[in-house]
């Protein structure tokens, strides 16, 4: 009877009940590193606590020039851990089949890229901000990042209004920021009225006016990042001296010319980049980023059946920039290297975030008809234009912390 009032104690007692419960505790509160939430989520946790310090490598290597190779880490977060991912561009959710797409990494040509490390990040920017200004790939862009640094933890939404396009998010225990200005043009930009009595359906640009909402603010940032692209192959009015010059994919109907969708794109540039050098107390760091490939629709356009079904990275070898993108890539490159001169001038730096070249083999990496569930009905065409989270997109944050280190 003893021997089995001690075996009840030993099972049951007080200490090995404690013990259990701590288990059971550490395992709950570390599920997603124990595969118990997310498939196929690296456990990159017990990484994040590594002294060795991040450096930059760009002084050793141009890490915008390269290869995609295989990773079997990757990745390292998905849809089941990350809450803050764009439904269009949740492919994992909406049950995209092929998942290799996910296993590749990003390698400069003479370099290792190092990982991005979250928990390093955000001791980085300890009390600092960070600014994104652009469209929909911005805000892509802006979702990747959040999602790599939910590794280590989830910031407060502080913006004045959750369905608006402009974001703001609180990172407490660091004091960092993350803002998104939507500015899809850079430019003053007016929708159109499809109930107006012209019907044209036209954007109106005022190409000589950089867009108030994001300049008006980003002196106070530590780091900006300024992108835009595919918003000017919309049909639009240009505007300069609050007189109409011209258009784009427009009719005679207005009495001035098609200056196609070319002439905006520089133009809107061009003030953009002027008016970040004309900011008398701009105290941040500034990075342009180049665009992101709008020529991965095959089979067709992406308004009639175009679409992107390929499983795996191109090589470099076996990619062409032409077309638009090629267009828009000179039009962008020349306006930021006369702005990066301007800017020398007056003691500034601009810095170049050129992964067109990286993103043009990346075909594989876009959401396709995989951002809704099958039997949706809605109204969208096959995505060959943002990218899956996870997916290619998140090397922008491996590439935009090695800008910030450098």
């Amino acid at each position: 009877m003893k021997k089995l009032h001690w075996l009840v104690r030993f099972l049951f007692g007080p200490v090995p009940v404690y013990f259990s419960a701590l288990a059971i505790l550490i395992v709950l509160t570390n599920a997603q590193y124990f595969g118990l939430v997310g498939v196929g989520v690296a456990p990159r946790a017990a990484k994040l606590a590594s002294s060795t310090p991040v450096v930059s490598v760009m002084k050793y290597c141009d890490i915008f020039r390269g290869e995609w190779v295989p990773d079997a880490e990757a990745p390292y977060y998905n849809h089941k851990t990350c809450h803050m991912i764009q439904e269009h561009q949740n492919c994992l959710k909406y049950g995209r089949p092929d998942l290799g797409f996910l296993k590749w990494r990003w390698r400069p040509s003479g370099c290792e890229l190092p990982r991005f490390d979250p928990l390093q990040f955000l001791q980085f920017v300890r009390g600092k901000s960070l600014a994104f200004v652009g469209d929909s790939l911005a805000r892509n862009h802006m979702q990747s990042l959040l999602c790599l640094l939910s590794q280590v933890a989830y910031p407060k939404d502080l913006s004045a209004n959750p369905s608006d396009q402009n974001k703001v998010y609180h990172y407490r225990a660091y004091n960092f920021t993350i803002s998104m200005f939507w500015s899809p043009f850079l430019v003053r930009a007016r929708e159109p009225d499809h109930d107006g009595p012209a019907h044209t359906g036209h954007w109106s640009l005022y190409l000589d006016e950089a867009d108030d909402k994001w300049v008006s603010q980003i002196s106070r940032f530590d780091y900006v990042l300024v992108s835009a692209a595919n918003w000017f192959s919309r049909p639009s009015l240009f505007y300069e001296k609050r007189r109409l010059i011209g258009c784009s994919f427009c009719s005679r109907q207005y009495g001035v010319p098609d200056l196609t969708l070319y002439y905006s794109q520089r133009r809107a540039w061009r003030v953009a980049l002027r008016a970040i050098n004309e900011l008398e107390h701009l105290r941040g760091r500034v990075i342009v980023r180049m665009l992101s490939p709008m020529s991965h629709f095959e089979n067709g356009t992406w308004d009639h059946g175009g679409d992107c079904r390929r499983t795996q990275p191109l090589r470099a070898n076996q990619t062409t920039m032409e077309g638009r993108d090629l267009h828009f890539y000179t039009a962008q490159m020349e306006e930021f290297r006369a702005a990066e001169k301007a800017a020398s001038e007056k003691g500034r730096r601009l810095m170049l975030m050129d992964a067109t070249a990286a993103m043009l083999m990346r075909p594989d990496g876009h959401p396709s008809r995989y951002g809704h569930w099958p039997n949706e009905k809605v109204q969208l065409y096959n995505d060959c234009i943002h990218w899956c989270l996870p997916g290619p997109i998140d090397i922008w944050n491996d590439m935009l912390f090695q800008m910030l280190l450098a």
